[in-house]
């Protein structure tokens, strides 16, 4: 069961990297104007509903691995959006990737794999008590708020798309929280049943607002502040919900010695990937 959580997780993030990097590639020739003008003619072009659909993909994708896999094993895999995003984008765009990228590449890759196989979350339930829901939804949804507030109150770019980031992380994962309640219930009880539960409509506002936080967050600062700050922040607090939550385990003891070296090695890798995303040079013109 484990081994479909990591495939669909993974086709997930792949859909996701090139539903990105398909709408880039249709807004890019584009004046920046927005509105509704701007709008329908980002849906005339051929690149963007290719986008669209990546990313309906990814939602589809994610929501099958959570169905099939503990949350402290799905989400943590989608780190991997970033390097596929970097290799993904560099051909469709017509960018060159510096070489320190696949370093980056690496690192992210090799660091997830030792942090996962020395933790082996495991864990089958996707139904939780609301004395377990309640203290995640304060303490998460609190979380967002300060984090947001001190972006407010931040003169910094940097700060602010960092904790703009953070903000966005935490969305995500209590979104996929959410999503992976509501998909056991659908599973179970059938459209009906999914409509009926809170979950459905919690992940589908959490997820609008997560979407939000980080569109925010990428107007406040460089990729390199914020990406960092949302790739790992979804990881880590998708674990805890995990655990919490879900009542999902992991091994400590010893094997918290390989863990935070892969975790080290995730927060390198993602470092030197947004760095790189955020200064590749075009090889030719886009036609």
């Amino acid at each position: 069961m484990n081994a479909l959580a990591v495939i669909f997780a993974v086709l997930g993030a792949a859909s996701n990297a090139a539903g990105t990097a398909f709408q880039r590639k249709a807004a890019a020739p584009m004046s920046s104007g927005g509105g509704l003008r701007f709008l329908l003619a980002l849906v005339r072009q051929p690149a963007w509903l290719i986008g669209i659909l990546g990313v309906i993909a990814a939602f589809l994708f994610q929501a099958l691995a959570l169905y099939n896999g503990p949350i402290a094993l799905v989400q943590p895999l989608f780190v991997l959006e970033l390097p596929f995003a970097l290799m993904i984008a560099g051909p469709l765009l017509h960018r060159r990737m510096p070489p320190a990228g696949w370093y980056g590449v690496a690192g992210v890759v090799l660091g997830l794999a030792l942090l996962l196989g020395a933790a082996a979350p495991s864990g089958d339930q996707d139904q939780a008590p609301m004395t377990r829901w309640i203290p995640a939804l304060i303490g998460c949804y609190g979380l967002i708020v300060v984090a947001v507030a001190a972006a407010r109150a931040s003169s910094a770019s940097l700060a602010r798309a960092a904790l703009l980031g953070s903000a966005a992380a935490v969305g995500n994962a209590m979104t996929a929280a959410l999503l992976k309640s509501a998909t056991g219930t659908l599973a179970r009880g059938g459209v009906g049943a999914f409509l009926s539960t809170w979950q459905t409509y919690g992940f589908a506002l959490t997820g609008i607002g997560a979407v939000l936080l980080l569109e925010n967050a990428l107007q406040a600062g460089s990729l390199a502040a914020s990406q960092p700050a949302l790739t790992i922040g979804d990881a880590t607090v998708s674990l805890l919900l995990g655990v919490t939550v879900f009542d999902e385990t992991i091994r400590t003891g010893w094997w918290l010695v390989p863990e935070l070296i892969g975790v080290v090695m995730i927060c390198a890798g993602v470092v030197v990937l947004a760095r790189a995303i955020s200064k590749v040079q075009p090889r030719n013109p886009v036609q």
